[in-house]
């Protein structure tokens, strides 16, 4: 009996010592992690909108409107040139995919054309849905119109689809969903 209590009180401080130290590490670092984020999201934003030299958010209620209707969309940035006007809309996604949630970033400029689409946070299998983050695939999307859907072909794409990746075509399919939920909240967003 006193052979297990001293093995549990020594495995209850072993476990309040980590604890303590993942919370301090936790605290040291969470400001750091912040800032990571919003850079990897910047660069995001200016990969799939070149054209645009900054970006404000979407007016708060509209994109709580958007977000209602064209789930997964669940952020709205509006891209600006260096004379302070509309050139563009960057839409972040969270379709799921085959490994869960995929974060996609579309960028459509104000002709209604898709200038880009990158693929960000996922858990998506690496050597498969993972290769959604090669330029093979994400520049597919490069100039595709926003005035209808984008499909997915598994072979032959159409001037309207985009090459499914071998072995992956749920993950394909996701993405391309938060691409056309992107699609149809820009129109939303005009207006159209």
């Amino acid at each position: 009996m006193r052979d297990i209590l001293k093995t549990g009180i020594i495995l209850l401080i072993i476990c309040a010592v980590a604890a303590f130290a993942l919370a301090m590490t936790n605290e040291v670092t969470k400001d750091q992690i912040a800032f990571q984020r919003q850079l990897a999201n910047d660069a995001a934003k200016a990969a799939v909108l070149p054209v645009a030299t900054s970006f404000k958010d979407l007016d708060e209620a509209k994109v709580a409107v958007i977000k209602d209707k064209y789930a997964p969309v669940s952020e709205v940035y509006v891209g600006y040139d260096d004379s302070d006007n509309i050139v563009g809309y960057v839409f972040k996604s969270l379709p799921v995919g085959f490994g869960g949630p995929v974060e996609v970033v579309t960028g459509i400029n104000v002709e209604g054309v898709v200038t880009g689409m990158r693929m960000g946070n996922h858990q998506e299998t690496p050597g498969l849905g993972a290769r959604a983050k090669e330029p093979g695939f994400y520049e597919q999307y490069n100039g595709k119109s926003a005035d209808g859907p984008i499909g997915v072909a598994k072979s032959n794409p159409t001037d309207t689809d985009i090459q499914a990746i071998t072995g992956a075509t749920i993950s394909s399919a996701a993405i391309t969903s938060g691409v056309n939920a992107s699609i149809d909240a820009y129109h939303d967003v005009i207006g159209n």
